[in-house]
């Protein structure tokens, strides 16, 4: 009964692992999503670096990217950009990718 014990303790930290490196990932890819927008919005130094933790705190409103992208398309549309939310995705997966590559 022990080994079983032993066993499932190993999957809950193997679990909880895999869940802050998830959460890291995601907030990394979000820092890089926001300091990409920051540019295309014509922010640079401190205030680029002030809205990618912008970008990073609209994701804790809800589950999934939704937020994220609602937030830097109001923002795009704001300033008069022409980009939508296809390149927001597009950028996000990109991202993502880059992001997975440098954690492995």
């Amino acid at each position: 009964m022990a080994n079983f014990s032993d066993r499932e303790k190993g999957f809950e930290a193997k679990f909880a692992h895999d869940e802050e490196k998830r959460f890291r990932a995601v907030a990394r890819r979000n820092k890089l999503l926001g300091l990409w927008a920051a540019e295309k919005l014509g922010l640079s130094g401190e205030a680029a670096d002030a809205y990618a933790q912008e970008v990073i705190v609209a994701d804790f409103v809800e589950a999934g990217d939704e937020d994220v992208v609602r937030k830097v398309l109001a923002d795009f549309q704001a300033k008069g950009l022409d980009l939508t939310d296809l390149h927001i995705r597009m950028e996000i997966d990109s991202l993502n990718n880059k992001v997975l590559a440098e954690i492995e």
